[in-house]
């Protein structure tokens, strides 16, 4: 990690016709990670040169300083716009792949990296930006492969030992490694250690942490990592979406609104963004709030917290009947339809409810009603698609939370939803909705009733 120096200038750096590589601009980032007031000043000197380039007057290597400045502040658009007037030099084509990842122009971004390392700029840095590419084009072996090649220092770096945990992770099905997600975390971990700064390092394991069920830790990572320049959009996604979860609506607009300011034409984060604001628009009543929240309480009691008969609490367990307020989804009908589950049960089960001032299908509206697909008349290929995990849409944070919610483990099991059914889990929105539909659309299939 560089050293930072209290009085380094900003302004004069970004500024002036003066040396400006890699020294450089490490020691620029280091000044906004350090000070958030120089923030301000780097913006204003921006401003400054975006008005010279207006009018002609901005050199080449003003044009790289523009660039590099934009790419620090999550600009990656304007970034790569910028630097396409530049010199052409080994730190301009750099700069130009890592804004052109961000932005999704992969094949721009691999051409850019060989033209920085033809250049002279740090081969192991290039190969790493490669990594990174392949493992976003979903090509986790070629990511292996360039991570093969990095030898030396750059193995003890935080940036490589992240970028192998990533890839590691998406080895899952492969023969590659022993024990992806361990070592995908042990990777992070050490990523970590090395530097304790590292956004990569935290975002990695915050990932890791909140996959594990601890929101709380993985919170706190994720806050550390956004608070490092540049950040990566998705930790502020990921960020947003937890402040949700919490419903600390304002947080996740704030989150949300760094990428759109960043990135004017990220839809996603403009949806997301409405949302969040949506949801902070809400106002319920105090009191009324209160009641819900006693209520949603005695709901989520266990049913294993109650005295019932061997027979009786297998057949809840079989119906994947968990708390009173799955038990309260069904009708008497319904739990006498069970197997083995007959008159005696029924009567422990209203009595333990009464105790409670439940009763059996108060809730049964809340219960969807799953239709099978006959899956007789699909070819082999179909079958097998609908059999493959839900996991393989690779959805976003929030998706994959409700597919946790609702225990949707296969594709199959998924497409026996309909919209209206998918929108009443907790913090699914019509944003959420429409990515698993453009999902679900590359295997040519759709959601029940569409």
């Amino acid at each position: 990690m560089t050293a930072v120096v209290s009085d380094f200038d900003v302004k004069q750096t970004i500024m002036l016709d003066g040396s400006f590589g890699p020294a450089e601009t490490e020691q620029l980032t280091a000044a906004l990670n350090s000070d958030a007031g120089k923030l301000e000043t780097l913006r204003d000197a921006l401003a400054e040169l975006e008005t010279e380039a207006s009018k002609g007057k901005l050199s080449a290597a003003g044009h790289v300083r523009l660039g590099v400045g934009n790419y620090l502040l999550g600009r990656c658009e304007k970034a790569a716009d910028n630097l396409k007037h530049g010199d052409g030099g080994a730190l301009a084509s750099y700069y130009a792949a890592k804004s052109q990842f961000f932005i999704g122009l992969y094949d721009e971004a691999l051409k850019n990296y060989d033209s920085a390392q033809k250049s002279g700029y740090n081969p192991g840095d290039c190969t790493l930006g490669k990594a990174e590419i392949y493992r976003y084009q979903n090509n986790p072996k070629k990511s292996w492969e360039q991570l093969e090649k990095c030898h030396g220092p750059v193995e003890q770096t935080a940036e490589y030992l992240y970028q192998r945990g990533e890839t590691v992770a998406l080895l899952v099905d492969e023969d590659t490694v022993e024990n992806p997600s361990e070592q995908a975390v042990n990777y992070f971990e050490r990523a970590y250690a090395a530097d304790k700064t590292h956004p990569g390092a935290m975002f990695g394991l915050a990932k890791e942490t909140e996959r594990r069920g601890n929101d709380d830790d993985a919170l706190e990572l994720y806050k550390k990592a956004a608070s490092r320049f540049p950040v990566h959009t998705g930790i502020l996604f990921n960020l947003g979406v937890l402040y949700e979860d919490k419903e600390m609506y304002d947080h996740a607009v704030v989150c949300y609104q760094r990428i759109v300011d960043a990135q004017p034409n990220n839809q996603r984060a403009k949806l997301f963004l409405k949302d969040a604001k949506a949801s902070n628009d809400m106002h319920i009543d105090e009191e009324v709030q209160r009641r819900k929240d006693r209520v949603h309480q005695v709901l989520n009691l266990p049913v294993s917290d109650f005295e019932l008969s061997v027979r009786c609490r297998n057949c809840l367990k079989s119906m994947g009947i968990l708390t009173l307020g799955d038990l309260c989804k069904y009708t008497e009908h319904d739990l006498l339809a069970s197997k083995n589950f007959g008159e005696q049960s029924l009567i422990e089960i209203k009595e333990m409810l009464t105790l409670k001032g439940l009763q059996l299908g108060q809730l049964a509206m809340e219960r969807p009603v799953i239709e099978e697909r006959s899956t007789s008349s699909l070819s082999t290929e179909d079958q097998e698609t609908l059999l493959r995990p839900v996991t393989d849409l690779n959805l976003s944070v929030r998706a994959r939370k409700c597919m946790h919610r609702l225990n949707i483990q296969t594709i199959g099991e998924l497409v026996r939803y309909t919209a209206d059914e998918l929108l009443k889990c907790k913090n699914f929105g019509v944003t959420s909705l429409n990515e698993i539909r453009e999902k679900l659309v590359n295997f040519s299939i759709t959601l029940r009733g569409e």
